[in-house]
């Protein structure tokens, strides 16, 4: 059976907690609220504060700002299964659609949160708050104190973690429809420094990249040349 179109949004749901299968339902009854948005589209203007709350879909998003020159820098990625505009404050950076992407708008969902009236989800959208902040800070130390094969290994294995609790990759393998000058965005690098890395991590056999599809080759060598731990995205009860 394939990939339904919540499915992602209601693994990760249930991976920030238990919650009952009536608050679940809510979830289920935006299905037919999706809407669609193409590369480059802009969800969400800094500062903006009319941006509604959403759940994402299907494709890749990313918070960014942009200098004024045109130089970018990706400060996280919103991926299948996360949501955006639950915090109740205008975003802090602009949301911009890095592929075509779907999301569904959780207007009704949200107001239900705030009148108190389904504690499961608002726990789970506390913590996916959190987490969003906890992925903030590694990106901000994988930034500023490691070398580029380490930043680049780092954010690979990241991002399989994350994309296998939605059910879109396993221990090996996930998407990665990113190009190098989105990944010298995100990691602070030059496209040639992006594509020399991932050449060293290709002759290293620790990686291959095949048509949009990456595959961690030895994840555990990986890990050991990057010092990874883990990542917030994983719950304690089961990154154990």
């Amino acid at each position: 059976m394939g990939v339904r179109p919540l499915d992602p949004v209601l693994r990760r749901v249930r991976s920030l907690g238990a919650i009952p299968e009536n608050e679940i339902e809510l979830i289920r009854s935006l299905s037919e609220r999706r809407e669609r948005h193409y590369p480059g589209e802009q969800l969400a203007a800094e500062g903006d504060a009319g941006s509604r709350p959403r759940f994402v879909v299907s494709g890749w998003a990313c918070r960014q700002r942009l200098m004024p020159d045109g130089r970018r820098q990706i400060f996280s990625l919103l991926l299948p299964g996360d949501c955006l505009g639950f915090g109740g404050r205008p975003p802090l950076a602009g949301i911009v659609a890095l592929t075509a992407l779907e999301t569904i708008d959780a207007s009704g969902v949200h107001e239900i949160l705030r009148r108190g009236l389904a504690p499961g989800l608002a726990r789970a959208v506390a913590a996916a708050d959190t987490i969003e902040d906890a992925l903030l800070l590694d990106h901000a130390v994988r930034l500023g104190r490691l070398t580029a094969l380490e930043r680049v290994a780092h954010f690979l294995l990241e991002l399989q973690q994350r994309l296998e609790i939605v059910g879109l990759g396993d221990h090996q393998r996930f998407p990665l429809p990113l190009t190098q000058e989105m990944l010298a965005d995100t990691l602070g690098l030059s496209i040639v420094h992006v594509n020399r890395t991932l050449q060293q991590l290709r002759r290293a056999a620790l990686i291959e990249l095949r048509s949009g599809v990456a595959i961690l080759l030895q994840p555990e060598a990986l890990a050991k040349l990057c010092d990874y731990r883990g990542t917030a995205a994983v719950p304690a009860n089961r990154a154990a």
